[in-house]
């Protein structure tokens, strides 16, 4: 397998190259330290897979994925960073990376998520998948109408409703409604399953 790393910290650099190099697959590992750098090595060696580091100095590493993303060769590109931003999250997504890792993962974490992205699948570092759906989770309460989330703030602390109903000084028909679009809205199946993902969104917000 051949690689390159993008990464403006040498120390960085040479830390992965020292991880990858003792497994026997990865042949070929090259390093470079910024944008027009590392896309001339990508374009020279067509690697299998790029390791870029999303913040290079002054320099943005998704213009990089960018770039790789409409020429021919299959490089498939990994995303390293140190944390999770929201923007940048959004932006690699819309690119289509292959992956993105947090630079604190172990290198066991590491040689997987590769040789999965490898294989033609997309890895996401775990904190990154939760990160990933509390967005999702978050973005779908946007939906409700305003009645709705008084209904849903209600419905997440398990009351009936009839209880609801009370709670709100609206019909119990008008609540079933309400409480039908809310599901609806939310991907979900039951008002069991809406007090489990009330209770998720309070937890992780």
């Amino acid at each position: 397998m051949n690689l390159v790393i993008v990464d403006n910290h040498p120390l960085v650099r040479k830390g992965l190259a020292s991880i990858l190099v003792q497994e026997k697959e990865f042949e070929k590992i090259h390093e470079a330290s910024g944008v027009e750098e590392g896309m001339n090595l990508i374009i020279r060696q067509k690697p299998d897979i790029a390791m870029i580091d999303i913040s290079l100095g002054k320099e943005d590493g998704l213009q990089i994925v960018e770039r790789g993303k409409t020429m021919v060769f299959d490089t498939k590109f990994i995303i390293l960073t140190s944390a999770i931003k929201q923007e940048e999250f959004w932006r690699a997504e819309k690119i289509g990376v292959d992956g993105y890792i947090l630079k604190k993962a172990f290198a066991e974490d590491l040689l997987y998520a590769i040789r999965l992205i490898k294989r033609g699948k997309k890895y996401y570092d775990p904190d990154i998948l939760e990160y990933k759906l509390m967005q999702k989770k978050n973005n779908a309460i946007y939906q409700l109408t305003p009645r709705e989330k008084d209904v849903f703030n209600q419905l997440s602390k398990g009351l009936s409703n009839m209880e609801i109903a009370k709670q709100l000084y609206i019909s119990e028909h008008t609540v079933k409604k309400h409480v039908s679009n809310i599901l609806s809205k939310l991907n979900l199946a039951h008002r069991t399953q809406a007090v489990i993902f009330a209770l998720n969104i309070n937890k992780c917000g």
